[in-house]
């Protein structure tokens, strides 16, 4: 290791002609130098004196080099290479110096006369060789680094540990590839995702957003440039619904029982959809056709079907499908979806207000599930899903509409588990994160446990945006899915501070640590945690509390 010391000062000596410049213009010294090179795990070492000397500096990024998550740079030719640094340890021959793992980010070119970094980009050409001298990265740096570079962006935050570079997201490259916002409860997620939102809709007032909300959570923070629909407006058709959709919520056998049942739903199904004048002209007419019929004369052919058994058949399928319909019909919960005014053909007028077609200056539509029924939430986000997945199918040969589908608490609507209840959300939602951005569909997915999601559906997704996760499980499943060159930046996601992110993958030049711009007040969504501290200071009025709360529960109304 001496040797390589020895080595490393007659190289800064050969390359003294040209030092690294600081803000106030005056040379700025080496820290260390490269000490082994990999491809997958190179290593530095560093000078703790060197470091010390850089603490009280005026730019906070120069004053951050050396330690876990600072950017170091190295000079090969005209050409800069940046790396991030990963980990460190205590250099065991010498205590003065630390060795630390680096991580290559990219490459850019040697503004003349500065020693500022310019023309940045991912990836490397060349590596450097060992004892090639290392030197701090400056914010003027991070500048270029982090430069949008001409391509559509909207900007989120401040790169860390700068105090303006300003932090882009490339949209096209965003939701092109899909992406995922993480982040345990309390770090700032909801808000998070209404800034990015937001952002967008500024940027593409005509764009075509469609969000679940299953917590009621965002409506308030997009009553200027949102539409809003909840179980009061939706009117989303029960004949919309696909033959795998119409089982979950009719029928309710399990095992030989299911099977049987299903089999008498979908020739019932068929034949009251083949009843309506719309289906007349069709040439293949199925059960997953989106053609609408009468429940009354769904249940009316049931009955009939049950009436045409020989005395010794069990009639008991056709019985609990007819309940089973009875009820939901009945049922007021269900009104938003099974009214009896909803058999119109009202699919195109559905679609243009769901998918924002015309936008008119609002181009998101928030819909809040938190009111429907637990027990056919699954199918309403499914049957939403697969009309903006089928409606890019059979659009493909017209002008492009590309549609954002972001989902709130995706972990849900995508689990891990193959079994049990929700399993069209599973499979629809699945399918557009493999096959979405072929057809211009584009997925986010929002969640507080990503280990929780079906497995490979992270991996899915071209850019990851991380909140603190609290969870080591969330953490590994979060590391696994993220790219190599990003593991320094991941390795800090148990660190970070509310409404701090790491974000990494093709949304972004390369990893980057951003601390999150703050939302308008209007804009926020209604995510805040309540103060038991201040609300219990409160009294008075508690008999007309119960009195409203429970006259809504009775009628399952707001």
């Amino acid at each position: 290791m001496t040797g390589t010391f020895s080595l490393a000062s007659q190289l800064r000596a050969a390359k003294a002609d040209a030092p690294e410049q600081r803000s106030d213009n005056t040379p700025l010294e080496d820290i260390g130098f490269v000490f082994q090179v990999a491809g997958s795990s190179s290593q530095i070492l560093i000078d703790l004196k060197s470091i010390d000397a850089l603490g009280h500096h005026p730019d906070p990024c120069i004053a951050m080099t050396g330690q876990v998550g600072s950017q170091v740079k190295m000079r090969l030719g005209h050409m800069w290479i940046i790396a991030n640094i990963r980990s460190m340890v205590l250099d065991r021959r010498d205590s003065t110096r630390v060795v630390a793992d680096i991580d290559f980010l990219g490459e850019g070119n040697e503004e003349f006369g500065t020693g500022v970094i310019v023309n940045f980009r991912r990836g490397v050409t060349r590596y450097p060789t060992p004892g090639t001298p290392i030197f701090p990265v400056s914010s003027a740096d991070m500048d270029q680094i982090y430069a949008a570079t001409g391509r559509s962006h909207v900007q989120i935050g401040t790169v860390y540990p700068t105090t303006h570079t300003r932090a882009a997201l490339y949209v096209d490259a965003l939701l092109g590839k899909h992406f995922a916002l993480l982040g345990s409860t309390g770090t700032g997620k909801s808000t998070s995702a209404a800034l990015i939102l937001h952002k967008i809709c500024e940027q593409s007032p005509k764009g075509h957003i469609v969000m679940i909300d299953p917590h009621g959570e965002y409506s308030a923070a997009f009553t200027q440039n949102g539409a809003l629909y909840d179980a009061s407006n939706l009117a989303l058709p029960y004949w919309l619904m696909n033959f795998e959709e119409h089982c979950e919520v009719f029928v309710t056998s399990t095992g030989d029982d299911h099977a049987r049942d299903s089999e008498i739903l979908a020739k019932c199904l068929l034949a009251a959809r083949a009843k309506n004048r719309a289906a007349e002209g069709m040439a293949r007419l199925t059960v997953d056709s989106p053609v609408p019929y009468l429940l009354s004369d769904l249940t009316t052919i049931i009955s009939n079907e049950m009436g045409k058994l020989d005395k010794g058949t069990n009639s008991l399928p056709y019985m609990r499908l007819k309940g089973r319909i009875d009820e939901i019909k009945t049922d007021p919960r269900y009104s938003f979806m099974f009214s009896g005014m909803l058999v119109a053909d009202t699919m195109q007028d559905f679609i243009a207000k769901l998918f924002r077609m015309p936008a008119d200056g609002k181009p998101i539509s928030i819909v809040d599930t938190s009111a429907m029924p637990s027990e056919i939430t699954s199918v309403v986000v499914s049957v939403l899903s697969r009309l903006i997945f089928d409606y890019a199918i059979w659009a493909r040969n017209e002008p492009k509409r590309p549609i954002l589908l972001v989902c709130e608490e995706a972990h849900r609507y995508i689990p891990n588990s193959t079994i049990g209840v929700g399993q069209s959300v599973r499979k629809i939602l699945e399918r557009i994160a493999k096959e979405g951005r072929k057809y211009g569909v584009s997925l986010g997915l929002i969640t507080q446990r990503p280990s929780d999601l079906a497995e490979g559906v992270l991996s899915q997704c071209g850019t990851i945006i991380s909140l603190r996760l609290n969870n080591d499980r969330d953490q590994a499943f979060v590391r696994a899915a993220m790219p190599e060159g990003a593991r320094g930046f991941l390795d800090s996601i148990p660190a970070l501070r509310n409404r701090e992110c790491i974000i990494c993958g093709e949304g972004v030049s390369i990893p980057i640590r951003v601390s999150l711009d703050d939302l308008e007040e209007r804009k926020r969504p209604a995510s805040a945690d309540p103060s038991f501290s201040d609300l219990w200071k409160q009294c008075g009025g508690e008999e007309d509390i119960l009195s409203r709360t429970i006259h809504r529960w009775r009628n399952q109304g707001r």
